[in-house]
């Protein structure tokens, strides 16, 4: 990911001819991650974190960083004492705000007259169109298609003029704004392309909502079908993962020890613990060599790519995978 992040930061600095006096100001900008990319390059940065102690770890890394939740009120502060931003950036963060208008009036009020905005969400066509339902879950509020996305800025003074389709989150789209009356930056193709597809789909009619809810129930179906095939022929079954997304898919679909011995997860934090709902164990990944299931069921399935890669040696006793999203099936 860190090469993903350094990538937007050249992209950005390139882009929008960012130097020693600009600023680029993040929302929701966690242990500075991304913006630490800026500051060797001579971009000065100011993050905005809610969160103290990631916070500090920002500030170690030399990005200065408020500890406050970005608001209009907020925004109108910085821009009175002359800290108005050339680019705005807030990733995965859009979807979790509770005070929506809030929010995007904050972004208007902080953007230089010239100003850019980049914003990264998940896509909420591609949600609907490939059943990601596990993706929905408490820490967001609200879910965006393009078409709904443009109107909440436009309500604040905000165009979109570019966008972007991203594979993070299971598709996800990087929106570019600026200021409606700013004419430096023009619509691109890609803009209507994309609003073109949307309406294609179906996105801007309530069918295509309800059509969802019969698809999601059949995909449950389809995995419970699986598993109790599985099991019912003795086969063994251990997760992989323990992300939210996961405890959606499996407190929807009942799936508990009956059909998951237990699951495994890098992070140190969460082994030895119980995934809520299900209270299926939490343990390490080296739990699956020791063990040696037939089958591991892949819980966080927009890096199936990269965990069939590193747990590849389940196939030297025959071991398989369970990949539940888009299509429930075996791999590997």
């Amino acid at each position: 990911m860190e090469g993903f992040e350094r990538r937007y930061a050249e992209m950005a600095v390139d882009r929008f001819h960012l130097g020693r006096e600009s600023l680029v100001v993040e929302v929701g900008s966690n242990d500075g991650y991304l913006l630490q990319h800026f500051v060797p390059m001579g971009v000065p940065v100011l993050g905005i974190e809610p969160a103290a102690n990631v916070a500090r770890a920002a500030e170690e890394k030399g990005v200065p960083t408020l500890v406050r939740f970005f608001s209009r009120a907020l925004a109108e502060e910085l821009a009175v004492s002359g800290r108005q931003a050339d680019l705005v950036v807030g990733n995965n963060v859009l979807a979790q705000v509770p005070q929506l208008n809030d929010f995007v009036a904050g972004l208007e009020a902080i953007l230089k007259p010239a100003g850019v905005v980049t914003l990264e969400f998940p896509h909420l066509q591609r949600l609907i169109q490939e059943k990601q339902f596990d993706t929905v879950y408490h820490e967001h509020f609200s879910y965006f298609s393009l078409l709904s996305a443009q109107k909440i800025f436009a309500a604040h003074g905000l165009r979109l003029f570019h966008v972007e389709e991203l594979p993070t989150h299971g598709g996800s789209l990087r929106v570019y704004l600026c200021r409606e009356e700013c004419p430096k930056w023009t619509p691109t193709p890609a803009v209507e392309r994309l609003q073109q597809s949307e309406e294609a789909f179906g996105m801007s009619r309530i069918e295509c909502y309800g059509n969802f809810r019969e698809k999601v129930e059949e995909t449950k179906r389809r995995i419970l079908t699986l598993l109790m095939d599985l099991r019912r022929k003795g086969k063994r079954i251990a997760g992989y993962g323990a992300p939210g997304k996961g405890n959606t898919l499996l407190n929807y679909c009942g799936i508990r020890t009956d059909f998951l011995d237990y699951t495994v997860d890098r992070n140190p934090y969460k082994q030895g613990k119980f995934l809520p709902g299900t209270r299926i164990p939490i343990f390490p990944p080296e739990r699956i060599f020791e063990t040696r299931p037939d089958y591991v069921f892949i819980l966080p399935w927009n890096f199936k790519d990269e965990i069939m890669a590193q747990m590849s040696g389940i196939r030297d006793w025959g071991g398989r995978f369970i990949v539940p999203i888009p299509e429930p099936g075996l791999e590997g």
